[in-house]
């Protein structure tokens, strides 16, 4: 029996009939909330606009960003031709002028020389300097609008770097036995929320007591913590900033409406002498140092990573650091 399902087809659109120029039209589009999300999701960063058409050292970037999980700068240079020695350049310069960057270069389509010399330049510097080749493609169906896609042409081994490095810490035996343990902890864990298609996004592991995942605004993160000697597990909200303690107190106006939300109480340390707040919740009772408690860990983690994530990810974006009139600390709970 034959079917009559009709299909359409997949019909490639030029991107400069769409966007004329990249200054006045591709940039402003790209800079767009909804559009930069799509850029983020594609190479795996959490993007929160800064400036466009920003100088750094002798040229003008195209976007700044942030990465949300780590505060490092995202440069995006954007070319809507075929790559060349002129933007590749730039992008060198933008890398040498700053300490920790992301560079992301856009482009119709990548020469194969400009694509080796990324791997390349991934291949030799150290985990703070990041190098993305994307190449920019226009899709529509009949008379649809276009639908923009982006092809990760070249990206960082985040996963060789991350393990490397701390293999070597290991084989010259610079990490305890504690660090060694965590370390293969977040390595699992690394794993399994990946395989799990969560939607949070875990950092490279390494052998410290923590590991990172965004939430969404510069200046908070979420984390997932080990404490080997407490025998404890922990999941927090992190607030890192010069307004630590206005955003930890409006979040705490709405203590009770949160707690309701995740189901659990939680505690507020509003840390007293330190730029930082947190909102945690622990478990306990459940050695970490054994790897037989990993599986019930790595379960009960991700359940509250995702929670804080669907609690406190819409609460943070809204947070406005002048609505808190007092200068109080929150009261400890």
């Amino acid at each position: 029996m034959m079917s009559d399902v009709k299909l359409g087809r997949l019909e490639r659109v030029e991107v400069r009939d769409v966007w004329g120029s990249e200054a006045g039209d591709f940039t402003p589009w790209l800079a767009r909330e909804e559009n930069l999300k799509l850029l983020g999701e594609t190479i795996g960063v959490d993007l929160e606009l800064e400036a466009t058409e920003k100088n750094v050292g002798p040229f003008r970037a195209d976007i700044l960003c942030k990465d949300t999980a780590t505060g490092h700068w995202v440069l995006i240079e954007n070319q809507l031709e075929p790559t060349d020695h002129k933007h590749l350049g730039q992008l060198l310069t933008y890398a040498a002028g700053l300490d920790a960057v992301t560079i992301v270069w856009l482009a119709k389509e990548f020469t194969d020389e400009h694509r080796a010399t990324l791997d390349w330049l991934n291949q030799i510097t150290d985990d703070k300097f990041e190098f993305f080749g994307l190449e920019i493609e226009l899709w529509r169906i009949a008379d649809s609008i276009a639908a923009p896609k982006f092809n990760i042409i070249a990206k960082p081994n985040d996963w060789t770097n991350s393990v490397s490095s701390a293999a070597s810490a290991i084989s010259k035996g610079n990490l305890t036995e504690i660090k060694s343990k965590q370390y293969e902890y977040w390595i699992k864990f690394h794993d399994y929320i990946l395989q799990s298609k969560s939607y949070v996004r875990p950092q490279r592991p390494y052998p410290q007591h923590w590991m990172n995942f965004s939430i969404g605004r510069s200046g908070f993160l979420l984390g997932a913590t080990l404490n080997m000697n407490a025998k404890r597990a922990g999941v927090e909200l992190y607030i890192n900033s010069e307004q630590a303690l206005p955003f930890f107190n409006l979040l705490h106006e709405q203590k009770e409406e949160i707690e309701r939300e995740i189901g659990e109480r939680l505690e507020w340390q509003d840390l007293p002498g330190k730029k930082a707040c947190r909102i945690v919740i622990f478990k306990q009772g459940c050695d970490p140092f054994l790897a037989e408690n990993w599986p019930q860990l790595m379960s009960w983690m991700k359940k509250y990573l995702e929670i804080f994530t669907k609690v406190f990810g819409p609460r943070i974006k809204k947070l406005n650091p002048d609505d808190w009139a007092f200068d109080e600390p929150g009261e400890n709970q």
